[in-house]
């Protein structure tokens, strides 16, 4: 069992970057790659509410929607970060560096990993806190 709740954030970052990933692999079949980053954001997000509320900081109470009011907050603005870490690095740096294999599957994984200090900090002291 995992005992910190850093870390359990982390295992249900990672679940959650992995579902992220997935979804927007499955969009990107019919949208661009910027379009489906967005789409794949509200899948991701749900699940991560889900797991984070039970495992990583046992919400309990009957202010569930204002807390999944407050975690989309932060996620929206952990998205622009993601989105721009994701098409910064599959439309600038990994092209300027000749860098080609699953490029747009490895800068989306950089990408959602990017806000992860500053988004367990605000879900901790904003989404669940009292």
């Amino acid at each position: 069992m995992i005992h910190t709740p850093l870390a359990r954030f982390l295992a249900v970052g990672g679940v959650s970057a992995g579902l992220n990933v997935a979804a927007r692999m499955g969009f990107n079949l019919v949208t661009s790659y910027e379009v489906a980053i967005v789409l794949a954001f509200p899948v991701a997000l749900t699940a991560a509410f889900v797991l984070n509320r039970r495992y990583v900081f046992q919400a309990t109470g009957s202010n569930q929607k204002e807390q999944y009011v407050r975690f989309a907050i932060v996620n929206l603005i952990a998205l622009i970060q993601v989105w721009l870490v994701s098409v910064g690095l599959a439309n600038w740096v990994f092209p300027f560096v000749k860098y080609t294999w699953h490029s747009e599957t490895i800068a989306h994984g950089i990408g959602v990993l990017s806000p992860v200090v500053t988004s367990y900090l605000a879900h901790k002291h904003f989404t669940f806190s009292g």
